[in-house]
């Protein structure tokens, strides 16, 4: 069921944690990628860490009577085959299209994700029993929860190929960047670009910020206009 997703850079991963979500929507921006917050992906509990990882896929479909049943749970093409397959350090991004009243995973499969290495569970759907997958550790971001298991408005098809998550288009090996203000996909192929353009835009940010809090007007500051870019690449030369 497709291929695991390429491991992930060591220096870039580490780049990419030190951004915001907020700050790479700005930089993919200037690469022309405007589409890549995943919309309705909130973090399910206060205080979980910006992460990094490569987009482990998984793909339901409206229910159908025939096919959505607790005895598909058992079937060679099912949720649980599809954790066995996931990654240690991978990021599982689920396709729910957005259905609020079926959760897609529960305690039981987030323990299991977690013993398995996963670092992030991402969905535009819901989860259930969520005091036991809070108490698990699994990170999760997601749009809430519902009582009611996957199948009640759900069919799982398939899982390492590419996907709608939040009304952003997920391709395997993709690198999702999660934090408080949702999840961020960068793709594969731009990744090293973002990763080396990112923390720069971070930084420059924080001059803003310092400029702004010494009482700076906007104007010219945010974005900088030359002057003051020549006096944020001044002070740069000074800290060095």
């Amino acid at each position: 069921m497709g291929s695991e997703p390429l491991p992930l850079d060591d220096a870039a991963a580490q780049a990419l944690a030190g951004v915001t979500t907020a700050t790479l929507t700005t930089v993919l921006l200037k690469k022309g990628l405007r589409n890549v917050w995943m919309r309705g992906t909130r973090p399910l509990a206060p205080g979980q860490p910006r992460l990094v990882g490569a987009a482990f896929t998984l793909r339901f479909v409206p229910a159908r009577e025939d096919l959505a049943t607790p005895e598909s749970w058992s079937k060679p093409i099912s949720t649980r085959a599809a954790i066995e397959a996931m990654p240690a350090g991978c990021i599982a991004v689920v396709d729910a299209m957005g259905v609020t009243d079926a959760g897609i995973f529960g305690d039981i499969l987030c323990a299991r994700m977690q013993k398995r290495g996963v670092a992030a569970l991402v969905t535009d759907g819901v989860v259930r029993d969520v005091a036991g997958v809070r108490a698990t550790g699994l990170p999760v971001w997601c749009q809430g929860v519902a009582a009611p298991p996957s199948v009640a408005g759900l069919t799982f098809v398939n899982w390492g190929e590419p996907i709608g998550c939040g009304g952003v288009a997920v391709f395997p090996d993709d690198v999702l960047v999660v934090d408080d203000d949702g999840a961020v996909l960068i793709p594969q192929a731009l990744v090293g670009d973002i990763a080396a353009a990112a923390p720069e835009q971070e930084r420059l940010e924080a001059w803003i910020m310092s400029e702004v809090e010494k009482g700076a007007s906007l104007p010219g500051l945010y974005p900088p206009d030359a002057e003051n870019k020549a006096r944020y690449e001044a002070a740069k030369r000074g800290k060095s």
